[in-house]
């Protein structure tokens, strides 16, 4: 067995990894304890990495017109197909649209191509929809896209102020890092700024749940406090800023009390200025913000608003201070190094810096090939898609994103997609709902098998290494680009033959005249110091901030101690902010405000974390989170079916009641795609208003009506991997389905009405299992078996190619348990009609589809219990709370009853909580909310007994 380290692929944090490899299989992964992001700790996503892997479900081969083909006749395609629209319509007519899932050096080529050499400027990135408008904050306010803090920053802090971000679920070794900074020093802080009451505010010293959208007035409303109360530093506002009072005076056009702030965020006025007086007077504070802030229209200004009392305070440039946007991605950063964006260029010019078009060109220039980049920005994400619906964008080229579920207004996206004459996906995953719109088709490799770098949310630089050998004819990224590029004309610009001579050429362009114009100032993004190292170096590369230069060879941990920032002047910028309303406006229609977001254990659109079976039962299906009130005024219930109404469509997912969530407003989840659910598309509920400095969607702030489903059933149908059963013979025919896979087996949630017979059974035999699996031998016949339930077990037989071989049905009720066995005594299916509620302990079940996987036929003693659904006839344990090792909420409810009050008892009896620490705000939930449940039990007096 051999060791190697690498770093995770999913969020902005960015964490080390050691994979365990044996036979060219990684077999386990756990933190890698010298990676300076993490030291040793992963969240559950990351330490179910192995389990993600695999072949299967893997694009393997290139598709072109939706038949397989072979690299070379798929690259000519793309080559031809390309070419032939640049000539017919010009550059303009091309577009890319790529993602923080890229390495660095993917993005690099990609960018190079796009812009440098087909001369579009549409080239831009998922990126857009989560951290553009930080991105867009910073340049105003310091001069570059520039993130002052590292995460040492959390342990030298005061007060840590967390805005827009649920860091325990998003970015959990973040928050178990800022948990154990706030375990060794009792002084500091926390002060959590969301709608929602989250798992992150078991960590909070004050909660402010603010109105959705009002972020911006509760900024400015802090601004014009301290300058009210002399709590400015005016030394550091003299020496270090700009525009300091048009700042001020925009705070101040709104009234500036205390009551009026708090009355126009919908917050406990003493509690608002308790956050004032805390945050004005500590000097190292921290104030992270995430998608909460920047996904709005007006992201931009709420950016800003937080960096201007940071820097109204001189909170900035010290150790435990300063304003830090935490990405989502895990190289959404170095995508924007590169020009990954559509108004960026190369090594963080754009242009609108002068002689920032011409230096790129002049690098960019190979042995006579001269680079005919663009004259201006190109479409954002949103924009390009309507460009498409305009037939302005004739050919569109997409990598390792989603945008038919990601991006707002799905159906448009969709219905865009479906009429561009050439789209090109590159993709590793075949279950990509994206597939369905690709002329050409590019297998991907994945991460273990790329190679290359990625930039972390504190501007680390760490090594992705290629561990595997991709599958099939999967192939990099960087690869297929240069291949297309050769194919086109432009190969001596595009040589490369490894992912070290990529990173080379980026590292030397941020070098390259770098602060030698005249008045120019040295642009922030240097890693001319990583220039050279050759291919031995590049692997053994250890991970880095930047920048990397002769003044910094060993990095920069922060930015601005100087108080210089990367402005003509040295000076940062303090931008006039006015609060606004969110642009999409409730009425009758749509009386409630959506909120869309992340679950602790899914990433993205699922296409990798649900190849996980334990990551997928967390939160199985697709829901839909409101406050009691509105549920009982809505008649929706705890677990039952509802519809969201929005914009572009509906959204229809399994109802939670939840107390932490404000009334008038309901969550949903962003990740569902169509190969887990048929209407649970988030995208499809959230219009396509933007930031207008930024191009970010307005993602948090929808505007929806809410119903309950009508369903007359419900059922459950689990069915082996290898049936080889169309799914569409019951997805069609459901109002409501939801896939959750199981390992070996497909987890099937349907909701509808009457089920169909699909024709007639003349005779069936069986065993009877009674409810209790205790057996009774026999043949049925066909009016027998109708008589307990005739249209299920008709369906089932004309539905699946095993004929149901035990079944059981309740008089009462009429609900059915049954299941299919094949002769060599496998398992091939199960079946149970009611809700989920009623389902046992599905791991057991789980188990003998394994069995049956691997060729062995049944026990008898599992045969007898088989309807039963598990041999000592538990029910069902609950929702997963513990991924890490699969513990139902039944079961910590029961520990808690027999006195296992706290955390660290329930670890030691349950070992929940005792991993990846994820899951210890729910525990310390379900202990107070059951504290609380026993004390409103009546105590029954024993004298009256």
């Amino acid at each position: 067995m051999r060791e190697a380290r690498t770093t995770c692929p999913y969020c902005g944090v960015g964490c080390g990894v050691v994979a365990s490899v044996e036979k060219n299989e990684i077999v386990d992964v756990q933190g890698d304890p010298q990676h300076p992001a993490n030291f040793g700790r992963l969240c559950v996503k990351g330490s179910a990495l192995h389990e993600t892997l695999g072949h299967g479900g893997r694009l393997t081969r290139p598709i072109v017109d939706g038949v397989e083909s072979d690299w070379d006749t798929a690259l000519d395609a793309v080559a031809s197909r390309l070419g032939a629209v640049r000539d017919a319509h010009g550059p303009e007519a091309l577009a890319a649209y790529l993602s923080g899932q890229l390495l660095t050096e993917d993005y690099y080529v990609a960018n190079k191509l796009f812009k440098g050499f087909l001369g579009t400027p549409h080239l831009d990135t998922n990126s857009r929809l989560c951290m553009a408008s930080a991105v867009a904050a910073h340049k105003r306010a310091f001069g570059a896209d520039a993130v002052p803090c590292c995460y040492e920053d959390l342990e030298e802090a005061e007060l840590v102020v967390l805005v827009g971000s649920n860091l325990a679920w998003n970015h959990p070794v973040l928050y178990q890092r800022l948990k154990v900074a706030k375990q060794r020093n009792p002084l500091l802080r926390v002060v959590v700024i969301d709608p929602r009451v989250t798992d992150t505010c078991e960590l909070a010293d004050l909660y402010l749940g603010l109105k959705p959208g009002s972020d911006a007035r509760l900024f400015t409303g802090l601004l014009a406090w301290m300058a009210a109360r002399n709590k400015l530093d005016r030394v550091y506002l003299e020496a270090h800023t700009q525009g300091f009072e048009e700042a001020l005076a925009a705070a101040q056009e709104q009234n500036a009390g205390v009551e009026a702030i708090a009355a126009d965020c919908d917050l406990d006025a003493e509690r608002l200025e308790t956050f004032f007086y805390w945050f004005a007077s500590h000097l190292h504070v921290v104030t992270m913000f995430s998608q909460g802030v920047n996904q709005s229209s007006s992201g931009t200004d709420k950016g800003n608003a937080i960096i201007n009392c940071h820097l109204a305070g001189g909170k900035i440039g010290l150790p435990g201070a300063g304003p830090f946007s935490i990405t989502g991605q895990p190289n959404a950063m170095g995508g924007r190094e590169v020009g990954g964006l559509a108004n960026q260029l190369a090594a963080h010019m754009d242009y609108d810096t002068p002689g920032a078009r011409d230096r790129v060109t002049r690098f960019w220039t190979t042995a006579g090939l001269v680079p005919c980049l663009p004259e201006g920005p190109g479409h954002k994400a949103v924009a390009l898609f309507e460009a498409i619906e305009r037939d302005e964008v004739q050919a569109l080229w997409i990598m390792a994103t989603n945008p038919a579920v990601s991006l707002p207004r799905t159906d448009r996206v969709r219905a865009a997609l479906a009429k561009c004459p050439l789209v090109i996906v590159s993709d590793c995953m075949a279950n990509a709902d994206l597939l369905a719109y690709a002329d050409i088709v590019l297998p991907a490799s994945s991460w273990s098998e790329k190679d290359g770098t990625v930039t972390n949310s504190e501007r680390r630089i760490s090594r992705q290494r290629g561990i595997l050998p991709p599958p099939g004819e999967a192939r990099h990224d960087w690869w297929a680009l240069c291949e297309v590029a050769k194919r086109l004309g432009f190969g001596e610009a595009f040589g490369y033959t490894h992912p070290s001579e990529i990173f080379d050429e980026h590292a030397r362009l941020s070098g390259f005249e770098n602060g030698e114009g005249p008045g120019e100032r040295r642009r922030l993004f240097d890693i001319s110091g990583l220039a050279g190292l050759g291919r031995a170096a590049y692997d053994a590369l250890e991970p880095i901030q930047w920048p990397v230069n002769v003044a910094a060879p060993r990095g920069t941990a922060r930015l601005f101690t100087d108080g210089r920032f990367a402005t003509p002047d040295g000076l940062a910028r303090m931008v006039p902010v006015r609060s606004r309303p969110p642009t999409q406006a409730l009425d009758a229609a749509r009386p409630l405000r959506l909120n869309t977001g992340r679950i602790r254990d899914q990433w993205h659109t699922m296409t990798r974390t649900a190849r996980s079976p334990r990551l997928m039962n967390h939160r199985a299906e697709p829901f839909i989170e409101i406050a009691p009130e509105d549920a009982a005024a809505l008649g929706v219930e705890e677990q039952g079916l509802a519809c969201l109404q929005g914009v572009g469509g509906r959204y229809v997912g399994r109802v939670r009641v939840s107390r932490g969530q404000r009334r008038g407003e309901v969550f949903v989840p962003m990740h569902w795609n169509g190969h887990f659910s048929g209407s649970a598309f988030s995208g499809a509920l959230i219009d396509n208003h933007v930031d207008p400095v930024s191009g970010q969607p307005e993602s948090k702030h929808g505007a929806v009506a809410l119903a309950p489903l009508p369903v007359e059933w419900e059922a459950t149908l689990l069915v082996a991997d290898d049936l080889g059963v169309a799914e569409s013979r019951w997805c069609d025919r459901s109002q409501y389905w939801a896939r959750i896979p199981l390992g070996a087996a497909q987890r099937w949630q349907l909701a509808g009405g009457q089920p169909s017979a699909g024709g007639g059974i003349e005779s069936a035999s069986g065993e009877v299992e009674s409810a209790h699996g205790e057996m009774a031998h026999g043949e049925m016949a066909r009016g027998e078996m109708e008589t307990a339930s005739p249209e299920w077990l008709s369906w089932l037989e004309a539905t699946l190619p095993v004929p149901p071989t035990l079944w059981c049905t309740d008089p009462a009720s009429g609900r059915l348990r049954a299941a299919g066995v094949d002769d060599a005594g496998r398992l091939r299916w199960w079946f149970m009609s009611g809700p989920p509620k009623e389902l046992p302990n599905l791991a057991w079940l789980a188990e003998r589809f394994g069995e049956a996987a691997s060729g062995e036929s049944m026990a008898a003693e599992h045969r007898r219990r088989l309807l039963a659904g598990c041999d000592d006839g538990a029910a069902n344990q609950g929702p997963v709370v513990c991924s890490c090792h699969q513990v139902g909420q039944r079961a910590i409810l029961g520990a808690i009853r027999e006195g296992d009050d706290s955390v660290e008892a329930l670890g030691a009896r349950l070992a929940c909580g005792t991993q990846c620490g994820s899951c210890i705000p729910e525990l310390k939930s379900l202990i107070e909310e059951e504290k609380a449940h026993a004390l409103a039990e009546p105590i029954e007096d024993p004298a009256v007994a």
